[in-house]
C-alpha cells in the first residue's frame, strides 16, 4: 500500500490568520477567549468564546461573494487554499491529474450563521424577499469542499464528514485510506466551523458544556487541571495536503510528516457524554496504533482531545492509561484547546496539523492555564510551557457528541 504524507498546511484560528501565526502563539502558551464581539451575549450563562478577530476574507472571496458566503466556508475555502499554497502545488490542476484528486472536508454544524440571520429576514419580509436563492448552498457543510474542488480543478471524491468534533478527524483518515488503496493520488482533507452566534453559543450553554468563568475568560479553558468547569467555543479552518508518497517525491514536495495509522470507533454509551472508562476512545486508539503496526511506546507525544470538560479530560486519560500502560506516564499529553479553543469540525485537523508541525520541529506546545492536578488526570499535561523533545511518533485524538472517536497517528518523516 502506498505511503501517505503531508505536504502542505492552511490554518485560519483564534490565535492567528495562518499556519505560522497560530503556531507561535501555541508555543507562547497565549490565550485569546474574550467576552464575545460577534453579537450581544449579555444574556447568555457564557459570555465570552476565542473568536478569529479581525477576520479577512477577500484574499479568497470578491466583495460580491462576501455578501452572502456563510463565515464557516469562508474559514474552510481559505484554510484549504492556504495548504494547496503551502504544497507547492499549482492551481488549477492540469487535466492530467485532476481526477486524481480529492476533496474532503467537514463541518459539524454547516452554516448556523446563515441559518439564523434567514430566520430574522424571513420574519421580517416573508418568503418571497426574505429567504436568498443563495440559502441552500450558504448552509450546507459539503459547500466548503465543493468551492475548493471548483477553485482547484480537484475531480476525484468531493465529499464532508459531519461527525461534531471528530469530523477533521475522520476528513483526514478517510483521505489517507483513499491514498492508500490507490483510489486517489492525493487529497485536501480538514474541517471548519463558526458557530459564535446566539444558536451555537446559547445551545451549547443550555447543555452545560461551557465554561461559565465570565470573570476571567483568558484562563477558563484549563483541560485536565481540577477546576476546570468546560469548554471554551472557537471557531475557524483547519486543512492539510495529503499525498502518497511516491507523486510528493516525483514532484519534489517538502514532506512534513507521514500519516501512519487511522481508528474510529463509537461509545455506544450515551448521546453527549463519554464513556466513563475511556474504553471508546481506547479501541480507536488501538486501532490507530494496529493500522500503524506499533507498539504503544512508538509513541511519544499525544495531542489530546482536552476540552476542558470534567467527564471528557477524565475519560481520556483513563483511555490512555488503558492503551499505553506504564508507559503512559512518559508520553508528553497537550491539550491545545487551552488555547484555541473548541473548533469543533476543525479541532481534529487543526491537531493534526500541530502534530504534524511537532514532529517536523521537535517540540511540543503546552497545555495553557494548567495550575492545579486533578487525581483523575494524572499523566504529564505539559503545563504551561513548550517542551523541546524529538518526537518520533505522535497521536491526536478527537471525540465527538453522538459517541464518534477518531485517532490519527503521525510519524516524523525520515527517508
Amino acid at each position: 500500500m502506498e505511503r501517505v504524507v503531508i505536504t502542505g498546511i492552511g490554518l485560519v484560528t483564534p490565535l492567528g490568520p495562518t499556519a505560522e501565526s497560530t503556531w507561535e502563539a501555541l508555543l507562547q502558551a497565549k490565550t485569546v477567549a474574550a467576552p464575545i464581539t460577534a453579537f450581544d451575549a449579555s444574556a447568555f450563562a457564557t459570555k465570552f468564546a476565542c473568536e478569529v478577530r479581525g477576520w479577512d476574507a477577500t484574499p479568497w472571496f470578491s466583495s460580491r461573494d462576501l455578501k452572502h458566503v456563510d463565515r464557516v466556508a469562508q474559514f474552510g475555502v481559505a484554510a484549504a487554499m492556504m495548504a494547496l499554497a503551502d504544497a507547492g502545488l499549482t492551481l488549477p490542476l492540469a487535466e492530467a491529474e485532476a481526477d486524481r484528486w480529492a476533496t474532503y472536508i467537514g463541518s459539524g454544524m454547516g452554516g448556523i450563521i446563515t441559518i439564523e440571520h434567514t430566520m430574522a429576514t424571513y420574519a421580517a419580509k416573508g418568503p418571497r424577499y426574505g429567504i436568498s436563492p443563495y440559502f441552500v448552498t450558504d448552509i450546507i457543510s459539503n459547500i466548503i469542499p465543493g468551492m475548493v474542488s471548483l477553485r482547484g480543478n480537484l475531480r476525484g471524491a468531493n465529499m464532508s464528514h459531519v461527525s461534531a468534533c471528530a469530523t477533521g478527524g475522520h476528513a483526514i483518515g478517510e483521505a489517507m485510506r483513499a491514498i492508500r488503496h490507490g483510489y486517489v493520488d492525493g487529497a485536501v482533507a480538514g474541517g471548519a466551523e463558526a458557530t459564535i452566534s446566539p444558536l451555537g453559543i446559547g445551545g451549547f450553554s443550555s447543555l452545560r458544556a461551557m465554561s461559565t468563568r465570565n470573570d476571567e475568560p483568558a484562563t477558563a479553558c484549563r483541560p485536565f487541571d481540577r477546576d476546570r468547569d468546560g469548554f471554551v467555543m472557537g471557531e475557524g479552518g483547519a486543512v492539510v495536503v495529503l499525498e502518497g508518497l511516491t507523486k510528493a517525491k516525483r514532484r519534489g514536495a517538502r514532506i512534513l510528516a507521514e500519516v501512519v495509522g487511522y481508528g474510529a470507533s463509537a461509545d455506544a454509551h450515551h448521546i453527549t457524554a463519554p464513556s466513563p472508562d475511556g474504553q471508546g476512545a481506547a479501541r480507536a486508539m488501538r486501532m490507530a496504533l494496529a493500522d500503524a503496526k506499533w507498539s504503544p511506546d512508538r509513541i511519544d507525544y499525544v495531542n489530546a482531545h482536552g476540552t476542558s470538560t470534567p467527564l471528557n479530560d477524565a475519560a481520556e486519560t483513563a483511555a490512555m492509561h488503558h492503551v499505553f500502560g506504564a508507559h503512559a506516564r512518559r508520553l508528553s499529553v497537550s491539550s491545545t484547546k487551552s488555547m484555541t479553543g473548541h473548533m469543533l469540525g476543525a479541532a481534529g485537523a487543526a491537531e493534526a496539523a500541530f502534530c504534524a508541525l511537532a514532529l517536523a520541529r521537535g517540540v511540543v506546545p503546552p497545555t495553557a492555564n494548567y495550575a492545579t492536578p486533578d487525581p483523575a488526570c494524572d499523566l504529564d499535561y505539559v503545563p504551561n510551557e513548550p517542551r523541546q523533545v524529538q518526537v518520533r511518533g505522535a497521536m491526536t485524538n478527537a471525540i465527538g457528541f453522538g459517541g464518534t472517536n477518531a485517532v490519527l497517528a503521525l510519524a516524523k518523516w525520515e527517508e
